[in-house]
Formats: structure tokens, C-alpha cells, sequence
């Protein structure tokens, strides 16, 4: 199916996934197998941070959906700008393996010294001002301070810069989760910037496609647009994306879990100024699940864990929650989870911005 690079890069992929079974090239049915082929004929390969959620169909759907019509297709924003939000939105969540394939796209686009600035943190660096001030802005969008911040660009621009914030702030969640730490094959240190310029050459030009806008919507029920996510409404398609995204993970979520142990996880969210890296404590995780039924508890603290800090989500605490659940309900719970938190930082952002807009400049 597809060209040579899109077999060889599905056989690459299936290798980072961790904690579910990939999906065996060529056996994929159904909706995984539409969702495959547009992939790979829109992005040019099957993406492991996408193709992680095939156990649970709709979630696979729903992912494709946000990344597709917020980064990949054709806007008002330049692609080298959002993945330098996708990349620094990465190194906020500290998510390596993301930070690598944006980075490496970045550079690709346009210069690499930038994208090394921004992977490594150093946005100072940055030389385009404009850049440099989207870039840091994002990189923040998790923390509790990026509450107070006014949006650093114009109204018309806001359905595809805080679309890409909030898939990557989902997206980063399940690769920690999910995907191996690198998705560079394991080479001795001299030979790494030798397959860093090849990643770099690959990504970019995949980057370069503008796939039209739209033509993925047709993969889930149409939805409408929840208020939490009013940021979208002022381009189509994306609010359209977003809204079917939205309504296949809560029922993805309902299907894996109680409403209790969702309740337990929107409060957090609620009652926290922001949903960055870390939590109060290792007692908190104890007693924010204290009141939860014994059965629901390992589900409880992953999908808190998942929201607030999935870095600290252990291979003992999947499979213990994977007595209770299977591959697509553990998707599926990790899912809404990381939506939640998702959907939570973008209504922060937007609701953030009380200044007037459309005078900023257009990047």
C-alpha cells in the first residue's frame, strides 16, 4: 500500500509504540484503514503519535482530525510557524520524541538554527522576534501563568495556532504515555547528526504539502462545537475537527471508565490555574483518589497522572490498570484524559486574550 517510504515507515513506527499492539501493516480494516490512507497520503507516512491510537478506533480518528486540520492543512499561517509552536508546546511538556520530529521538521522549513534553539530551550536565541515570541508564548501555554498572558497574534489566526497548542498538549501526553523516548534509530553518538540531517530532510519535505483543508472531516459523525472551544469557530474546518474530535473522546472516555473517575479528573482540572508538568506531592495522588471505589482506583490516578503529569505514569500503573481494562480502554481512558487537559489550556488562552486582536501582527 502506498509508496516504498510509507511501507518502511509503518514497519519504523510500529517499533515505538509501547503498552498496546500496533496494528500489523497491511491488516489494518475499517476506520484504521481510512484514517491510514489519508495519512499517508497527506503527510506522506503512517505517524506514530497518530497510528499509537489504533486499538481504539475513534480515538485514532479523533487525532488525526486535530493534527491534520490544525498543522498539516493549508491556513492563514505559515507551516513553519506552527511547527514551531507544535515544537516548543513539546519542550514544555517535556516530550522529547515530539520535540525531535518538530524540531527536525522546523529546520526542514526554514532555518536550523532556530529550530535548535527552540529545542533546546533556548528562545532567546530565536532570531525572528516573532517568531520568537509565539514560540515562548507556547512553550508556556501548560503553566499556570500563561493565564494572564495576552495572545501574541491577530483573531483570524487563532483556530490554527491554539488548534496546534491544544493538539500538541494532548498529543505530547500520549506519546509520553505511549511511544519510545526517541523516534531516532538508536546509532553511536558520531553517526546521530548524520541521521538528524537525514530526519531533517525527510520532515521537511513532507512539510511542504498543503493538504486542502477539510477532507478528513468525513471520518467521524459531524458534532457541534462545545463553548470550551469557541476558539475554533472562526474557521471552519477546524471547529469542525475539533468538535467531532471532542464528541468521540468523551464517548471513548465513557465507554472506559466511570463518570466518577471523570468527575475526579475535571475537578482537578477545574480547581488548578494551569495543568503543567508536576503535581503537589506524592500524597496528593493518594488522597485525590482516597474517596474512589478500590476497583476504579488505578484508572483514577492514570487519568490524573495523564492530565497533570504523565511523565510520572509507571509501567507497573498500566498494567495495573490493565486487569481492568483492555489495549482500546486504555487508550480510551488516556484519551479523554489528555483531551481534558487539552481543552482546558486552549479555553484558558483564548479567555486570556481581553485585548483587542485584530491590530497584532500576522505571522
Amino acid at each position: 500500500m502506498g509508496s516504498l517510504f510509507a511501507r518502511v515507515a509503518r514497519r519504523a513506527s510500529a517499533a515505538h509504540v509501547r503498552h498496546v499492539t500496533p496494528v500489523v501493516p497491511g491488516a489494518e480494516t475499517g476506520l484504521v484503514a481510512r484514517v491510514y490512507r489519508q495519512m499517508e497520503a497527506d503527510f506522506g507516512m503512517v505517524a506514530p503519535p497518530v497510528a499509537l491510537h489504533a486499538p481504539a478506533p475513534e480515538a485514532l480518528a479523533a487525532s488525526w482530525l486535530m493534527l491534520r486540520e490544525s498543522l498539516l492543512a493549508g491556513g492563514v499561517v505559515d507551516r513553519s510557524v506552527k511547527e514551531a509552536v507544535a515544537a516548543a508546546v513539546s519542550v514544555g511538556n517535556r516530550c522529547p520524541y515530539c520535540v525531535e520530529v518538530h524540531g527536525a521538521a522546523l529546520a526542514g522549513l526554514s532555518s536550523g538554527a532556530e529550530a535548535a534553539a527552540i529545542a533546546a530551550d533556548r528562545f532567546d536565541a530565536v532570531g525572528d522576534p516573532r517568531v520568537r515570541e509565539l514560540a515562548r508564548w507556547a512553550r508556556l501555554s501548560g503553566l499556570p501563568e500563561a493565564g494572564g498572558r495576552a495572545v501574541p497574534f491577530p483573531a483570524d489566526q487563532a483556530p490554527e495556532i491554539i488548534g496546534v497548542v491544544v493538539t500538541f498538549h494532548y498529543l505530547n501526553r500520549m506519546v509520553t504515555l505511549f511511544l519510545t523516548e526517541s523516534p531516532l534509530p538508536p546509532v553511536p553518538a558520531p553517526a546521530l547528526a548524520a541521521v538528524r540531517r537525514g530526519a531533517r530532510f525527510v520532515m521537511g519535505s513532507l512539510a511542504r504539502r498543503r493538504p486542502a483543508p477539510g477532507t478528513s472531516l468525513d471520518l467521524l459523525p459531524d458534532a457541534p462545537l462545545p463553548p470550551e472551544l469557541s476558539w475554533a469557530a472562526g474557521r471552519p474546518p477546524v471547529a469542525a475537527a475539533f468538535a467531532r474530535a471532542a464528541a468521540a473522546v468523551e464517548e471513548g472516555g465513557g465507554r472506559a471508565v466511570t463518570a466518577e473517575v471523570r468527575g475526579l479528573v475535571l475537578t482537578a482540572l477545574a480547581g488548578r490555574a494551569g495543568v503543567g508538568p508536576g503535581l503537589r506531592g506524592p500524597a496528593w495522588l493518594a488522597e485525590a483518589t482516597a474517596a474512589v471505589p478500590a476497583r476504579d482506583r488505578p484508572a483514577a490516578r492514570l487519568g490524573l497522572l495523564t492530565a497533570f503529569a504523565p511523565y510520572r505514569v509507571t509501567d507497573e500503573l498500566i498494567d495495573e490498570v490493565g486487569t481492568v481494562l483492555d489495549e482500546a480502554g486504555l487508550v480510551r481512558l488516556t484519551s479523554w484524559a489528555s483531551f481534558a487537559a487539552a481543552r482546558a489550556i486552549g479555553t484558558r488562552l483564548w479567555r486570556a486574550d481581553s485585548a483587542p486582536r485584530t491590530g497584532r501582527r500576522h505571522i
